[in-house]
């Protein structure tokens, strides 16, 4: 009872407010989001994501190089082909844009954790993230493809597949795979609570993979549901996930501390295109600090549960911690 407690006292100084902090930053939390294009000496600017890029293989090399030195310890690649059709050809070609990225990158950086995305959307002519047959996205003819793209990033170095495109049964295929090829080793980062969130309209400009029809609500989760989520990463843990991930993040947090409390696995959340791009455009209208926002929004996804955080906003952070 007052006053005998005073909790203030805790926070009379700075110093004491970080001796008592609850929940505390590093760079080794993040993952940073890279997106590789063909071609050389290639740095586009994403428009609706400021200081984010499309890069060649030899432009994304030297970020990489930026990001390791920052402490932050791993990537994440997706890929922009040269070319794109129904049957996603391009996304387990050997000579992909993803496959050389990784080795160039694992030959700069070998400390350096790669984890590609494995998902259709990228490599598809119409932009979804399966294999369509009579309308419809077919999903044990998408396993196999996805198999295809997981080992083929594994054969070229990368050290974490990373599905995205939430079809049943994926995690089960792509470990049965990845073991049976002698890849026994290569860790699986699963999207496990995939929303369909209209969060991702950035991504999809960065990464040139807007639906050419429809919508992916179909195979992505309802954004009202909660106990669904838990269903779902247990499927995948049971399949052989390593690592769940809840994506997006900040207008999840529920299910982000759900996964943490109910599952004895790491658990990432992904900061999305869109929560990066709404940050960064009321800052460039004065409306908010950018980087006291940045870094409340990625203590808020840690405090929730996260043991990694996808975020865009990975170098920023960095800087200011280090």
């Amino acid at each position: 009872m007052f006053p005998i407690h005073r909790p203030r006292r805790l926070r009379r100084t700075d110093i004491l407010r970080k001796m008592v902090r609850e929940t505390t930053l590093t760079p080794q939390d993040f993952i940073y989001p890279m997106f590789v294009v063909p071609g050389k000496k290639v740095k586009n600017p994403i428009s609706s994501m400021p200081e984010c890029f499309q890069e060649s293989i030899d432009e994304a090399v030297k970020t990489a190089k930026e990001v390791f030195s920052l402490g932050i310890p791993a990537i994440i690649l997706f890929g922009i082909p040269e070319h794109k059709d129904e049957k996603a050809s391009s996304a387990y070609d050997e000579k992909g844009v993803v496959q050389q990225a990784i080795k160039a990158i694992k030959d700069a950086l070998p400390d350096l954790i790669v984890v590609t995305d494995v998902c259709l959307c990228e490599y598809t002519s119409h932009g979804h993230c399966g294999i369509i047959k009579n309308g419809k996205i077919d999903n044990d003819s998408t396993l196999e493809i996805l198999a295809l793209e997981a080992l083929s990033h594994a054969r070229a170095g990368a050290d974490i597949v990373a599905p995205s495109d939430m079809m049943d049964g994926r995690i089960g295929r792509i470990r049965k795979v990845l073991d049976e090829e002698g890849f026994s080793d290569v860790i699986i980062l699963s999207y496990a609570a995939k929303y369909a969130s209209s969060f991702y309209g950035p991504f999809r400009e960065a990464a040139q993979s807007t639906p050419a029809f429809g919508d992916r609500r179909s195979y992505q989760m309802d954004p009202a549901n909660r106990r669904e989520a838990l269903k779902e990463v247990a499927l995948d843990i049971e399949e052989g996930a390593d690592i769940v991930m809840v994506k997006p993040a900040l207008a999840y947090l529920d299910i982000i501390s759900d996964v943490k409390k109910n599952f004895n696995v790491p658990v990432a959340a992904y900061n999305v295109s869109g929560e990066y791009s709404m940050v960064k455009a009321a800052a460039q209208l004065g409306w908010l600090n950018e980087e006291a926002v940045m870094m409340e929004i990625l203590t808020a996804i840690k405090r929730a549960g996260a043991d990694i955080i996808l975020t865009y906003f990975a170098k920023k952070a960095a800087k200011l911690l280090q």
